[in-house]
């Protein structure tokens, strides 16, 4: 009996605007073949992403990655994590 591999997408993140005062973080994302724009207001822990198609693969995993590298996340960073799913 042969186990098959978790599948795995890798993410892409770009941070695009961070405001401290707003509490507001913006940016894009792409995994597979899609491509959001998000709006983090962590603050309030609201997290939005346009467009809506495959939203619903991505905001979970970029919600978790988002909340845990908060305070390293600067505008104009490239970043990437790994989603346990094919998109």
């Amino acid at each position: 009996m042969s186990s098959k591999p978790l599948p795995k997408t890798e993410a892409h993140v770009r941070i695009t605007r961070q405001s401290w005062e707003d509490g507001l973080l913006k940016g894009e994302v792409r995994a597979g073949e899609f491509q959001w724009q998000f709006q983090w207001h962590f603050r309030q822990g609201d997290l939005s992403i346009t467009p809506s198609q495959g939203r619903a693969l991505i905001k979970e995993p970029l919600s978790r990655f988002l909340e845990q590298k908060d305070y390293q996340l600067e505008p104009g960073g490239d970043y990437a994590f790994t989603i346990r799913a094919d998109i």
